[in-house]
């Protein structure tokens, strides 16, 4: 989207990342994590990080794209993930395993065995390089937390990332030391969202975006807290300089915060400095 492609490849307006990232760099925004969904996916983002020290990311599956272990040799398609983890890891651009996890809304894309299986098997790329989990949960929260359970000496540390699930999802998940809970627009569509967005403790707090998915949307429940926003333009009337609507940016992370601040009661700048520490804690332990 960020290269005015849409719909399939569509093309409405011509490339804007750069843009993108300065917006996101005038918001106080100091790193951002590129989230890889697939093995092809993670080499292209690997190269692209290298364009600026504030860019990192990951080397993981998504659950939905999980078939492709099977299409490419189960075993070895998990050896190139490593290979690749491993090559990478030393170069301080790769912070995280994942995006990999269980997603049982969209069973169309992988079936539940092949998901479990693979997601299981990635739990090696966290032993074998110390990284962090990214962790993605759908409807899957049984599941989910056997797996993780049956690997709770395989990682260091955790996100799961747009969490959407209810009160009782968070209180198992919170009960691994180790896991934190990753907030974005998706996580705040309802009243009741926003109900379990004010029960995750500052210190196992993350807030992300999900760029360019997630948007708050006026419809959210959370848009009420909105404070801070930007001039946007349907994408068929697109202005340099301005967001395309429907198209989330990482510059919208301080709306996250904003709504986060407003249902917790608590100070926006206050919660910033807790969330910013939780964020080096995970992902860049040690290095301040």
């Amino acid at each position: 989207m960020y290269q005015g492609r849409y719909n399939g490849g569509k093309e409405y307006h011509p490339p804007d990342l750069d843009r993108v990232l300065a917006r996101a760099w005038g918001q106080r925004v100091e790193k951002i994590v590129v989230t890889a969904g697939s093995l092809a996916e993670a080499r292209e983002a690997l190269q692209f990080v290298e364009r600026d020290e504030r860019l990192f990311t990951t080397v993981g599956v998504h659950p939905t794209r999980c078939s492709e272990f099977e299409e490419n040799g189960g075993a070895a398609h998990l050896g190139r993930l490593r290979d690749l983890a491993a090559s990478a890891a030393g170069t301080g651009k790769l912070v995280a395993v994942g995006e990999c996890g269980l997603d049982y809304d969209r069973l169309n894309f992988c079936p539940k065995e092949t998901q479990k299986t693979w997601f299981a098997a990635q739990f090696e790329l966290a032993r074998a390089t110390g990284l962090p989990m990214f962790l993605h949960l759908r409807n899957a929260a049984d599941d989910f937390v056997e797996i993780l359970e049956a690997h709770r000496q395989d990682f260091a540390a955790g996100v799961v990332h747009s969490f959407d699930s209810g009160r009782d999802v968070l209180e198992r998940l919170l009960a691994f030391p180790n896991l934190y809970i990753g907030i974005n627009g998706c996580s705040l569509r309802t009243e009741e969202n926003l109900g379990v967005a004010a029960a995750v403790p500052a210190d196992r707090l993350l807030i992300e975006t999900d760029a360019p998915w997630c948007e708050i949307r006026p419809s959210h429940a959370g848009s009420a807290h909105v404070r801070t926003k930007f001039p946007a333009k349907d994408r068929k009337k697109f202005v340099e300089g301005t967001l395309v609507k429907g198209r989330n940016e990482p510059c919208n992370l301080v709306q996250v915060l904003e709504v986060l601040g407003g249902v917790r009661g608590e100070d926006p700048e206050a919660l910033a400095a807790q969330v910013y520490s939780n964020t080096e804690k995970v992902f860049f332990p040690g290095k301040g």
